[in-house]
């Protein structure tokens, strides 16, 4: 069964631009990149399963995702769209266009691969845990519980994203904390459907990133064999928000050139 997707639409002519957030981010770590994309498209930034405002349901599998994305689609009417998605947003994206490839226009991969990836997230579930024991009533006692676990300042940050205040004054996290740490393992895995994605597709990666080395790159062309890599140099995996003009830039550039 299909998750109604939070999303926000801009509104606005022409093939939307629709964007897929990463784990445990969220609509809202976008809305910088929403507010200069809407001056030139129709955008629609949407909250996964368990993440932002949407609904909190059983499985993480791509399939799943996929499933719900594609249903929003079906419910605002769009036939085909740019599709964007960082980290697993991108593996949500890249589900849909090897399932659906007549439903999408293009697609924009940012830092991720087409293949599973090995575990990596026990401290940020084991910093989010002490959150939820710690009831903590402002930021500054968040953060301090958060790095109990999580040592680096800018992942904290981040993670405090899904903190938001109940009627009795205590911070609590918004996301479906057990839904995604139980099936954890289907986040890592490689993104749903057979075969490739034949349409045209920008991957952007950062210099400083592990997630998309040049190891990977025969199986990312497997997948998406028309794709354009560009390396934003001076970022790591957050490169839209550590690099926000060369990823404005670049995907810009990409859009631009489909309209030629």
């Amino acid at each position: 069964m299909t998750v109604d997707l939070n999303h926000v639409d801009t509104g606005g002519e022409g093939t939307p631009l629709v964007v897929v957030h990463g784990l445990l981010g969220s609509a809202d770590n976008w809305r910088s990149h929403v507010k200069q994309w809407q001056q030139r498209y129709r955008v629609i930034a949407v909250d996964l399963r368990n993440h932002g405002r949407s609904p909190h349901a059983d499985g993480m599998s791509y399939a799943a995702m996929a499933a719900d994305l594609l249903a929003l689609l079906d419910r605002l009417g769009i036939e085909r769209a740019h599709l964007l998605g960082h980290s697993m947003g991108g593996k949500v994206v890249i589900s849909l266009a090897c399932l659906h490839p007549q439903r999408v226009a293009s697609l924009v991969v940012a830092d991720i691969a087409p293949q599973a990836y090995g575990h990596d997230h026990d401290a940020v579930f084991a910093g989010l845990r002490r959150v939820e024991e710690g009831l903590p009533r402002n930021r500054r006692e968040a953060d301090a519980l958060l790095a109990e676990h999580v040592e680096e300042r800018a992942i904290r940050l981040f993670l405090a994203t899904n903190l938001e205040r109940d009627d009795e004054g205590v911070l609590r996290l918004r996301i479906g904390l057990d839904e995604i740490e139980a099936d954890y393992d289907a986040i890592m895995q490689a993104p749903a459907g057979e075969g490739s994605y034949d349409g045209p597709v920008l991957v952007l990666r950062g210099g400083r990133s592990p997630y998309v080395t040049d190891a990977m790159l025969p199986r990312l062309h497997d997948v998406l064999p028309q794709a354009r890599l560009a390396t934003l140099q001076d970022a790591g995996h957050w490169l839209h928000a550590e690099q926000p003009e060369a990823f404005q830039a670049a995907v810009n550039d990409f859009l631009a050139s489909l309209e030629a």
